[in-house]
């Protein structure tokens, strides 16, 4: 994971209604940037779910929140309906912003294959793009409420 203190990496990404979204279009609000593996698991629900709940103390403590995941923006908006999901969800097919943010491990397959796949990760961003917090391996269950007592 990125280290706490330095400047968060800027992307730009299309959210579930196709509308690109960059990091630095949120300077002046702290920002919880998560990134979950697949729309529509359990864990992936459950976690989207809490975020969902939590979300108006969220934005009470002047954060927004921005979900990440390599599923496509139909993918996205599909999960954003079905659960009433209040906040952005960003595709990352190319898995470029989960590289830049160090949340992809490498694991090897029965077979040998060498694969990359996502660490449940989320970072707390302050008003300044700089790292606040990072979080690697979260429980989805808990990642909200985690995120919320971050928020002093």
């Amino acid at each position: 994971m990125l280290e706490v203190g330095t400047k968060a990496p800027d992307f730009t990404l299309p959210d579930q209604n196709g509308q690109m979204h960059s990091l630095s279009d949120y300077r002046g609000q702290r920002v919880i940037l998560y990134f979950y593996p697949k729309d529509m698991t359990t864990g992936c629900t459950s976690q989207a779910c809490s975020f969902a709940e939590l979300y108006p103390q969220l934005r009470e403590k002047g954060a927004v929140v921005l979900g990440v995941s390599k599923d496509s923006v139909e993918s996205h908006k599909r999960f954003e309906e079905k659960h009433g999901l209040p906040f952005t969800l960003l595709s990352d097919p190319e898995m470029n912003v989960m590289n830049a943010y160090d949340v992809l491990a490498e694991s090897t397959t029965k077979t040998g294959k060498i694969t990359r796949r996502l660490v449940r990760s989320t970072y707390l961003i302050d008003a300044n793009g700089i790292i606040e917090k990072a979080f690697g391996k979260v429980k989805p269950k808990d990642n909200a409420a985690q995120m919320l007592s971050e928020l002093v």
